[in-house]
């Protein structure tokens, strides 16, 4: 089983202080800082692009900047992540009719690739030829495009279903994940824990983030069913 990775997601951070935010966040014990690239045409919202990305990076050496790509044309700005900086690369499976040309793209490019799947998409929908390809799995516990969403508990079961076929790869959760769900998704198989608020508006983040690991160490240190 992949190790335990904690991935602040930056949408709740303070964005008028955003690298200062990201290296506080790896000083408290995150490995990744997730970083929400949104278009306001795939997703309802506007966050940030490539120049921002390439501040944080510039500004916080050695980042590992999961970038999840809630955007149209996926393929589009494989380049200009890249250049930016980008270490993970994740688009949606709804973006694009072609997930494992956009896969080869991203490796091209020298980034992991990992493919996302909103609530409405079915597990299934990642066929085995695209699993294997990605480097990551992303299942999205809320709809993308605003932070701050109730953790929707019907995703869960497709963490399971990825894991059953995949169990090397690493499976993200992102949207409402805290103390308080991170066991369900844990116990489903997920490695990569995204959390927004849960982190950034605690009065002890690295409490949580050491909750959190654990949570997703305790679960796989299980024997197995």
């Amino acid at each position: 089983m992949p190790r335990a990775i904690i991935s602040p997601s930056v949408l709740a951070s303070d964005f008028g202080q955003l690298s200062a935010e990201c290296k506080r966040m790896i000083k408290d014990g995150a490995e990744w800082l997730h970083m929400d690239v949104m278009d306001g045409h795939f997703v309802p919202n506007i966050t940030m692009g490539a120049p921002i990305l390439a501040s944080v990076h510039k500004g916080v050496p050695g980042i590992f900047m999961d970038c999840h790509m809630m955007v149209s044309e996926p393929e589009r700005w494989i380049d200009d992540i890249a250049d930016a900086g980008g270490a993970m690369y994740t688009f949606h499976f709804e973006a694009t009719r072609n997930p494992s040309t956009v896969i080869d793209k991203i490796h091209k490019r020298n980034m992991k690739a990992g493919i996302a799947i909103s609530p409405d998409t079915p597990s299934t929908a990642i066929t085995d030829e695209v699993g294997q390809g990605a480097d990551m799995l992303l299942v999205m516990t809320v709809y993308p495009g605003h932070g701050g969403q109730k953790f929707i508990d019907r995703c869960v079961p497709k963490v399971a279903e990825l894991r059953a076929r995949f169990p090397e790869k690493d499976i993200e959760v992102d949207g409402g994940v805290g103390p308080k769900t991170v066991g369900v998704c844990a116990d489903a198989g997920s490695n990569v824990i995204v959390a927004g608020t849960a982190i950034f508006g605690a009065a002890d983040p690295p409490a949580v983030i050491q909750e959190l690991k654990d949570a997703v160490n305790t679960a796989q240190a299980r024997p197995a069913k």
